[in-house]
C-alpha cells in the first residue's frame, strides 16, 4: 500500500507539471494581447509596452513559463491582471461554493442512481425496468445548459418555488445541484442495473437461496455490496469531474464558484486566473482518482492481490 501511494504521488506531480506546460503553451498561442484587454486597442504604444513589461508577457515564452513554475513551487499562483488580487486567495474563497455544489450533486446522484438502478436490475425486462431505462437515457441525452434552463423555467419562473440564480443557502443550491446531478444519476443507474443483473447470476446467490436466506437479506446485503464495487469508481470520478466541469451550471445559475471564475478569466484573458483554476482542478481530479483507487482496494480484497 505504501509503494502504491508513493507511485500515485509521483503520478500527481508529473501530471500537474505536464498539464501546466500544455495549458501555458496553449494560452500563449491564443490571439490577442492581455495588455490591450486591460486598456483597450486605442491605447498608446508606450503604455502598452509598459503594461506588458509589468505583466511579464514581453519576455520569451520559456522564461515566462520558468518564472511561473518557480511561483508554483513557492505556493503562489500569481496575481490577477484585472483585480491585482492573489489568484490562490480568490480560488480558496470560491472553492467551498464549488465543493458544496459538487457534494450536493454527488449525494443526489448516488442515492437516486443506486436506487433506480437496483430497482431496474431486480425487475429486469419488466415495465418498471423499461420505464427507468427510458428516463435514464433521457437524462444522459440532455445537455446541462438545456436541462438547467428547463428546470429554472419550471421551478423558478413558473412555480415560484426557488430563486433562479445567485449564491447563498440551501434554496440557491437546489437547482444547480439537480441540474448537475441529472446525467450522473443516469450513468450510475445504468451501471448499477448491469451490476445487479450480473451479480444475480453468480453461484453464491444460488447458495444463499439454498441456505434459506430471505430475499431482503440477499438483495440488500449481499447483492448490494457486490454491486457497489464498480459504482464507487464512478462516484469518485464524477465528484472530481463536478469540481472541474461545473462551469456551465455555475454560469447558468450565477453560482460563485471556480467554474464561473474560470469563465470570467477566459473572457478577460486573465491568464493567471485561468492557469490557477486549471492547476487546482487538475490536482483535485488526480487526488480524488488516487483516493478512489485506495478505497477500491479496501472494498474489493481481490484488487490488493
Amino acid at each position: 500500500m505504501f509503494r502504491f501511494m508513493i507511485k500515485k504521488a509521483a503520478v500527481v506531480v508529473l501530471l500537474v507539471f505536464g498539464i501546466t506546460l500544455i495549458t501555458f503553451l496553449l494560452i500563449n498561442m491564443l490571439p490577442g494581447d492581455p495588455a490591450e484587454g486591460l486598456v483597450g486597442q486605442h491605447a498608446k504604444q508606450e503604455d502598452l509596452k509598459r503594461i506588458r513589461a509589468s505583466l511579464g508577457v514581453d519576455r520569451p515564452i520559456i522564461l515566462q513559463y520558468a518564472g511561473y513554475v518557480s511561483l508554483i513551487f513557492r505556493g503562489n499562483l500569481g496575481r490577477s491582471y484585472y483585480s491585482n488580487r492573489d489568484v490562490l486567495d480568490e480560488i480558496l474563497k470560491k472553492l467551498p461554493n464549488t465543493l458544496a455544489l459538487a457534494a450536493s450533486a454527488v449525494f443526489l446522484a448516488t442515492v437516486l442512481g443506486i436506487l433506480f438502478g437496483f430497482i431496474s436490475g431486480l425487475n429486469n425486462g419488466r415495465m418498471v425496468d423499461r420505464l427507468l431505462a427510458t428516463l435514464s437515457l433521457t437524462g444522459m441525452s440532455m445537455p446541462v445548459f438545456w436541462s438547467g434552463l428547463i428546470i429554472m423555467l419550471v421551478l423558478s419562473l413558473k412555480l415560484k418555488l426557488l430563486p433562479p440564480s445567485g449564491t447563498g443557502g440551501l434554496k440557491f443550491l437546489i437547482l444547480p445541484a439537480i441540474t448537475l446531478s441529472l446525467p450522473v444519476i443516469s450513468s450510475i443507474s445504468r451501471i448499477t442495473r448491469a451490476s445487479v443483473i450480473e451479480t444475480l447470476d453468480m453461484p453464491f446467490v444460488k447458495v444463499l437461496k439454498a441456505k434459506g436466506l430471505t430475499a431482503f437479506r440477499i438483495n440488500f446485503v449481499h447483492i448490494l455490496k457486490n454491486t457497489l464495487i464498480p459504482v464507487i469508481t464512478v462516484i469518485g470520478l464524477d465528484f472530481a469531474s463536478f469540481l472541474n466541469g461545473a462551469v456551465l451550471t455555475e454560469t447558468i445559475f450565477g453560482w460563485d464558484g471556480i467554474g464561473r471564475f474560470t469563465v470570467d478569466g477566459i473572457l478577460k484573458r486573465d491568464y493567471p486566473v485561468v492557469m490557477g483554476c486549471i492547476i487546482t482542478g487538475t490536482f483535485i481530479f488526480v487526488f480524488i482518482n488516487a483516493a478512489v483507487d485506495i478505497i477500491y482496494q479496501f472494498v474489493d480484497p481481490r484488487v490488493r492481490v
